[in-house]
């Protein structure tokens, strides 16, 4: 059964006006850390997609590869929070400078581990 008129306009509506609140309430800062998220995202799904339709033929390879996409999402959606002025009253005692600090050292520790699952 097709969805009625009414709820897809309702669907778009919300979505735009979503996308809308989004733009104007956002600032640029967040939006390209919100960006970065949505590439270690893609970045993840291509490699899970190449593994299972193409070949796993180095499997640590691709396991190094998607826990460094999925690792690093969570340092850089654990960032976001630190940093957005929304959240200010959670994260009192956290500068947005030592924010970036713990994700730069998280990110050189992770990455770290992954080279060296390569082999």
């Amino acid at each position: 059964m097709a969805p009625s008129k009414p709820s897809q306009t309702a669907q778009s509506s919300a979505v735009l006006s979503l996308w809308k609140a989004y733009n104007e309430n956002t600032s640029s800062r967040l939006k390209t850390v919100d960006a970065f998220l949505v590439f270690l995202m893609l970045s993840g799904v291509a490699q899970f997609l190449y593994c299972v339709l193409i070949t796993n033929f180095p499997f640590n390879a691709f396991l190094a590869g998607f826990a460094s996409c999925v690792g690093q999402f969570v340092l850089t959606a654990s960032l976001r929070a630190q940093v957005n002025p929304q959240n200010r009253s959670e994260f009192k005692e956290v500068s947005p400078e030592r924010a970036f600090a713990d994700f730069a050292l998280g990110s050189i520790v992770l990455h770290f581990f992954v080279y060296n699952f390569l082999g």
